[in-house]
């Protein structure tokens, strides 16, 4: 019955619905004159009670309230009702002052319109319903006990808006709000109830919540920190509005939850950046990005072009890598009037190749260039040393060449925090490419050449945040190497942030190093994560849990911490407080090279030997690891 009256033409339900309002409308014209009159009756000729009951349904065509969708009814159309009804009090006293149709006491058309609006909000507001229900069919019903229990974090207007739209949601069941404000507590808001912010904790087990939704976009980092850590031993998923930014811009809307930063369960904390230093090397520069289409060279390439360069070029050996960036750059321009002027070009090449990179910065007039370039994952280049060797050093050896050669202004190495006293060649190849960028700089004037250090960064290819992630999803045991192995983490915009203003600084041969706040236990990182996730741990004490965590033994090369400095006391404060410079030892570039004039044969004969002993030899701290000779 309900798909045959949802079938008919829309004409055809929009008579029905008129032609039941006519008929109310005699009957709540006829109670309002018995209201009037104190009895039963319709004190005026029956042609007189049907033309006056004609003329608000006229007004209602007039102000198009017919063609709007019952399922879809809203306050705001019955707002226009209500100014309608106010004109028509109005009409209905002219006619009676003139005396042009039968008469009736001034009172009733007032009463009338009251009633007779009580009846087009609530057979309204009740189709809707109906229409909502019956449309999800009696399977809604079934799985009614199956819903999520939620409770809403903040009861101001976007918590609010939240309420109502999940009001007819079929995953969620809204039991109450929770707000800091005392003078809320126990109040009710569109029917729930409002509970204290510190009796949250009682909440979960009294009414069975299974998921919190943060409704309060500006709230502080440190306080949603707060409120995670709260629930930090419960089995319960948090997630968040979006922030006033994104909800002003209309990036996204109300309805929009989305997961818990992982930011903000590390106990991080950033500083606005300064806009002079990110505008320095870039705003009306020709700038050159190698690696652009990795982790941290397609962000980097991103805050660039926010910063308006007159060129950038995009230097990539990956095509697929380059192509994804290129375009998202492409896509980003068409709809930034601001981005318009800029020239955005995508070359395939090798750093290794300093010609073609000589002649890519001589012919676009090249004034400042990022080398993100890198081989990074620590066990795949632990198994290819040389290849290693050859990108990490070799490659950032003739790319910095190729900028002295072209006189670029700026040169900025991205470098990693597995550089200090590494257990694994990849660090030591990219401690062994600081002592080369170091090196260059002692022997040329017109390049300031730089280094930035940092650690791990959320979200790049291999990071364990989206690989812990995945395994939840997946129901499978979360992998960690070691459980006291620790790393430094920071978000990939933030990093690149720091890089663009730490490159702006520099004289010529620093190594910046960021302040990547205080480490983090991966294993507390990954349970931390299953909490959120509204999964429980699986171990000794919790046999019944849903998610185990399994230890798999270090992974070769890898170590148990991560440094940031070489030495204690060899550290000193920049400009920016999340910057800081390392005074290292340094070699002669000479030295350098004749090791790595040396390296393609070495390469050819596959002399792995020779390979980690020059690098222990140049490389402070590095410790070879004999077992791993391939």
């Amino acid at each position: 019955m309900v798909n045959k009256l949802l079938g008919l033409p829309r004409f055809v339900k929009k008579s029905i619905l008129a032609t039941a309002d006519f008929f109310m409308a005699v009957l709540c014209l006829f109670f309002a004159l018995s209201l009037r009159f104190g009895y039963m009756d319709t004190h005026v000729p029956f042609w007189a009670l049907c033309f006056y009951a004609l003329i608000p349904l006229i007004g209602l065509h007039l102000i198009k309230f017919y063609k709007g969708v019952a399922r879809g009814f809203f306050d705001a159309l019955m707002g226009r009702v209500l100014q309608l009804f106010l004109v028509l009090i109005v009409l209905y006293e002219a006619i009676l002052y003139l005396d042009i149709l039968p008469t009736m006491p001034r009172s009733v058309p007032i009463i009338f319109l009251f009633l007779f609006f009580i009846w087009l909000w609530n057979s309204r507001l009740t189709i809707k319903e109906l229409l909502t229900r019956l449309r999800s069919g009696p399977q809604s019903y079934q799985n009614a006990l199956e819903l999520d229990n939620v409770v809403i974090y903040g009861a101001g207007l976007a918590g609010q808006k939240l309420l109502e739209s999940l009001k007819y949601s079929h995953k969620y069941n809204v039991v109450g709000f929770v707000d800091d404000d005392p003078q809320l507590t126990d109040a009710y808001i569109l029917g729930k109830q409002i509970y204290a912010a510190q009796d949250l904790m009682t909440l979960v087990d009294k009414l069975n919540i299974a998921q919190v939704f943060l409704a309060v976009p500006s709230i502080s980092r440190a306080r949603k920190r707060q409120i995670i850590n709260k629930l930090a031993d419960i089995s319960i998923k948090i997630k968040e509005l979006p922030s006033l930014e994104e909800i002003a811009d209309e990036k996204v809307t109300v309805s929009h939850m989305r997961r818990i930063d992982i930011l903000d369960v590390l106990d991080r904390q950033t500083v606005e950046p300064d806009e002079k230093l990110l505008a320095r090397n870039i705003t009306g520069k020709n700038v050159l990005v190698t690696g652009a289409g990795g982790s941290i060279g397609s962000e980097l390439c991103r805050q660039i072009i926010k910063n308006k360069p007159k060129c950038l070029i995009l230097y990539e050996l990956s095509e697929f890598a380059l192509y994804s960036i290129h375009q998202e750059l492409l896509a980003k321009q068409r709809n930034t009037p601001d981005y318009q002027e800029i020239q955005i070009i995508a070359l395939i090449g090798n750093v290794t190749n300093e010609d073609k990179l000589y002649r890519v910065c001589g012919e676009h007039g090249i004034q400042t260039v990022y080398h993100a370039a890198a081989y990074k994952h620590v066990p795949i280049v632990e198994f290819n040393p040389f290849e290693g060797l050859i990108n990490n050093t070799k490659g950032t050896y003739h790319c910095a060449r190729a900028a002295i050669r072209a006189e670029v202004e700026t040169f900025v190495l991205i470098s990693t925090d597995k550089a200090v006293r590494p257990t694994n060649v990849m660090g030591a190849t990219k401690r062994l490419a600081e002592l080369t960028c170091q090196g260059l700089s002692q022997d040329n004037t017109k390049t300031c050449i730089s280094m930035v250090r940092f650690g791990n960064v959320l979200g790049s290819s291999g990071s364990v945040v989206p690989v812990f992630t995945k395994q939840i999803e997946q129901g499978l045991p979360i992998t960690v190497t070691h459980p006291d192995v620790t790393r430094y983490f920071m978000t990939i915009p933030e990093a690149a942030n720091l890089v663009i203003q730490a490159g702006a600084m520099a004289k010529g041969g620093e190594v910046f190093v960021l302040d990547m706040g205080d480490p983090v236990k991966i294993v507390d990182l990954a349970r931390r994560m299953i909490h959120l996730s509204g999964c429980e741990v699986k171990d000794e004490r919790h046999p019944n849990g849903d998610i185990e965590i399994i230890f798999t033994g270090l992974r070769p090369g890898e170590k148990l911490y991560e440094e940031l400095i070489i030495g204690d006391d060899n550290i000193e404060a920049t400009e920016h407080p999340l910057i800081m410079q390392a005074m290292e030892h340094s070699f002669p570039l000479q030295d350098i090279e004749q090791v790595l004039a040396q390296t393609p044969d070495k390469a050819r004969s596959h002399d792995v030997t020779w390979l980690k002993s020059q690098l222990t030899t140049f490389v402070e701290g590095y410790r070879q690891d004999d077992s791993q000779t391939t």
